[in-house]
């Protein structure tokens, strides 16, 4: 199939890197691609990332570069950092595959990442481009990514853990209706700490964030949890 963005020249010197993170009520995940090779290296996995066309701003690449890569769209991108280190994308591994998809693989690249919550259950990534696989890979579970990748997934869960601490952005993440188990087991996991039941609950119940539903879990092999839904403090 014919690249649509062929006769759309690119900068060869700044990227965009997309790090999407979902919760799938058990664990935290990052969005991934495979990286296609045609040569005889093993593919590697990285983020949804490209190169930056000349005639689009930041926030419009990130946003086509995610369609193009894992059909995703509709969904929120903040950029945090930019990445700049010169010896950034010139391991051996990394310059084999940018030699099979790049016109410029030796050109110094900076990229600008971007970070995303969304609610899994919403959203059917599939693989496009140059991206073999799209995959769900859980935080603690994350290989030796392509480039420097896994410093910019580091940094996007430092600032999430940040964000964590003082905006209700733990509702982004979860499904529209969700139990209070569900929302503690996130909230340890992002913070990396042990809550205790009792007092997570009794703080729960002091905001004006969350909305009761007279409904209870469904198709589950323990006791059915009442289900509830984010309110955005509003009455």
């Amino acid at each position: 199939m014919a690249d649509k963005n062929a006769s759309r020249p690119s900068n060869p010197n700044v990227s965009v890197d997309c790090v999407v993170f979902g919760f799938d009520d058990e664990q935290l995940k990052v969005l991934l691609i495979e990286q296609r090779t045609s040569g005889d290296f093993a593919p590697q996995l990285a983020l949804p990332g490209d190169l930056v066309l000349q005639d689009e701003n930041l926030d419009e690449s990130a946003t086509r570069i995610l369609k193009e890569l894992t059909h995703l769209e509709g969904i929120y991108l903040k950029q945090f950092k930019a990445f700049g280190d010169p010896d950034r994308v010139n391991n051996l591994k990394d310059q084999e595959w940018l030699r099979t998809v790049r016109e410029n693989p030796d050109a110094r690249v900076i990229t600008v990442a971007y970070y995303s919550l969304v609610k899994m259950e919403a959203y059917r990534p599939e693989a496009a481009s140059f991206a073999g696989k799209v995959i769900w890979q859980n935080v603690s579970e994350i290989p030796e990514l392509g480039f420097d990748h896994n410093k910019i997934v580091n940094e996007a869960l430092a600032r999430l853990r940040e964000e964590f601490e003082f905006k209700n952005i733990a509702f982004e993440l979860l499904p529209k209706k969700f139990t209070l188990t569900m929302l503690q087991k996130l909230h340890e996991i992002v913070l990396g700490v042990q809550l205790d039941k009792r007092n997570f609950r009794k703080k729960l119940k002091k905001s004006d964030t969350l909305q009761p539903l007279d409904e209870k879990q469904s198709g589950v092999d323990h006791k059915p949890a009442q289900l509830f839904k984010y309110t955005s403090g509003r009455k």
